[in-house]
């Protein structure tokens, strides 16, 4: 059997990642109204076939891509000079983006229950005391934000280090990290709205730039294989 295009294949799920961006770039541009302060629209805004859409082919499969991006560079990056700090970033992402997968399930399919709630008249749905689950949501959600700014900023830093990928590429999907979660929490605790914060949008561009960046780079090498067999017939040509 053949060599497995192991180059070719990395490269291919590194595509997940500036995927990912458009996707997440395209859910936030119409973000929702804020409960608090407007409760009937953005119940008629969760309700909607489009939100339930935006969220299964948007967040949730974006999530899922993405997570096959990060495997991918976790694995290109083993092979660099800062295989350890990759490996440990890709951890680190990976189980935040996983975490975070249960609160896009969570949005799409929970919340438009609440919001028809609210439409059919039963506002006192949101008035009801907070439970166990509610709080094991937020701490999930803190949790989950944590774990993917250092992660992601760790990926930066590792292909800033590696020797084999573009730097600036590094540096840019670290300035993504700091846009989308970093900025993102202090516009939240500033502002207290519940709603997708303009700091996303500039990090999901940022985050296309790089991963793209990053995947052409790595797909316009020759595959592991093809260097096996250059390396082969060099030492032939040597002896």
């Amino acid at each position: 059997m053949s060599k497995p295009n192991t180059t070719r294949w990395i490269g291919i799920g590194l595509l997940g990642v500036p995927i990912y961006g458009v996707l997440t770039f395209w859910t936030s541009l119409d973000p929702q109204p804020d409960p608090g302060t407007q409760l009937k629209a953005w119940a008629r805004f969760v309700t909607t076939n489009e939100y339930l859409l935006e969220h299964l082919f948007g967040s949730l499969l974006g999530m899922i891509l993405v997570i096959f991006g990060t495997f991918a560079l976790g694995a290109y990056l083993a092979r660099s000079r800062a295989g350890g700090m990759g490996l440990w970033a890709m951890v680190i992402t990976v189980l935040g983006n996983l975490l975070y997968l249960t609160i896009g399930g969570v949005s799409a399919l929970a919340v438009p229950e609440e919001g028809q709630a609210v439409l059919s008249g039963l506002e006192e749905y949101e008035e009801l005391p907070n439970i166990p689950a509610d709080t094991a949501l937020i701490a999930i959600y803190g949790l989950a934000f944590l774990l993917l700014f250092v992660g992601n900023v760790l990926l930066g830093v590792a292909i800033w280090r590696s020797g084999t990928l573009p730097k600036w590429a590094g540096a840019i999907w670290g300035a993504s990290a700091v846009f989308v979660y970093l900025l993102s929490a202090v516009w939240f605790l500033i502002s207290g709205a519940q709603v997708t914060p303009p700091t996303v949008l500039v990090g999901m561009v940022l985050l296309v730039i790089s991963g793209a960046w990053i995947a052409w780079s790595v797909l316009s090498r020759p595959s592991t294989a093809q260097e096996a067999v250059g390396g082969t017939a060099a030492e032939r040509r040597v002896r």
